[in-house]
């Protein structure tokens, strides 16, 4: 399995792994990073959320050294990629998105090929038992499944050992059960001193992952803290969701003048409540319902999420375009 090594530095193990400040990148008429002020420590698993079209790939494109910044600085670990590019490939890790590999190898020779761009790291061998891929070492990559493709990636990653590494949707077409081994492994990684930039569409992967989490919208930061510190700004532990069968209004003030209940708000026909304890809010929101005539079509509870961070953010659904 995957070795993992604690990574130490003569120069400041309290400076900031990651460190943007002032960026801004526009294609076009279109501003995709709007002046962002952002740093990361060293050691810590940061999660940066957001819907397609947020900025969020710009930025980590450009943290990757892919894209070029039209003004502002990016520093990782302490360098930049203008004068320090050949030091920086060598310490961090980056999985695309999507990656592109030649079909006609094999798994055994893809990661051969990969281990070689480095000074050191992790051997072939560690290499395909951290991506679970034993038995399809002799298999052409060409041949394998959506999410045998994205462990090769992860391990491709992982293979030069690197102190900063860039996940971008990382367990996107993994079963359950090999998300979860991924996340045992981001776990050694983390305990092991390794920074660590997530981005995903999951959100229990983010709130079980990060330490802190951003969300992005805009090309700005609209919200930055632990996914505990985001889920409490919202004013609710809980959310109750409802719809109503004729479509019809309801008297928020008298819903939000209920003990417990922070705040009301609706999206899409369906009525939500931020409250902080279910068993003493739902019976009077029940029955305030019932004085105003309403009849529901639809009432649920779950649970505040920070995908319900974000709806209450900016009135939109993470996923959506």
């Amino acid at each position: 399995m995957l070795a993992v090594g604690t990574h130490k530095d003569g120069a400041g193990a309290h400076d900031a792994a990651l460190a943007l400040r002032n960026l801004h990148k526009s294609f076009g008429d279109v501003t995709a990073v709007d002046g962002l002020d952002l740093e990361v420590g060293r050691g810590e698993c940061f999660g940066l959320l957001g819907p397609n079209g947020a900025g969020k790939t710009t930025t980590i494109e450009i943290c990757e050294g892919l894209t070029t910044p039209d003004t502002g600085t990016v520093k990782l670990l302490g360098l930049e990629w203008r004068g320090d590019a050949s030091e920086l490939r060598q310490r961090i890790g980056i999985q695309l998105q999507e990656t592109q590999f030649p079909e006609k190898l094999t798994v055994e020779e893809t990661l051969r090929l990969f281990r070689s761009f480095f000074d050191r790291g992790l051997t072939v061998e560690e290499s395909i038992a951290t991506a679970q891929l034993e038995e399809k070492r002799k298999s052409r990559v060409g041949g394998l499944s959506g999410g045998q493709k994205q462990r090769l990636a992860m391990a491709c990653a992982l293979v030069g050992d690197p102190e900063l590494l860039f996940l971008d949707e990382p367990t996107t077409g993994l079963d359950p059960q090999a998300r979860r081994n991924l996340w045992d492994l981001v776990d050694k990684l983390k305990g092991a001193g390794r920074t660590i930039i997530l981005t995903t569409h999951y959100m229990d992967e983010a709130e079980r992952l990060c330490d802190r989490v951003a969300v992005m919208d805009h090309g700005r930061i609209i919200a930055l803290g632990t996914p505990k510190e985001l889920i409490a700004s919202i004013g609710g532990e809980q959310i109750v969701e409802f719809a109503l069968a004729d479509g019809a209004g309801v008297d928020a003030a008298a819903l939000t003048r209920i003990p417990g209940v922070h705040s009301h708000c609706v999206h899409a026909g369906v009525h939500q409540l931020f409250v902080s304890e279910l068993h003493t809010t739902v019976p009077p929101i029940f029955a305030s319902l019932a004085v105003q005539g309403s009849h529901l079509a639809e009432f649920r509870t779950h649970s505040a999420t920070l995908e319900d961070v974000f709806v209450s953010l900016t009135g939109r659904n993470l996923r959506d375009e």
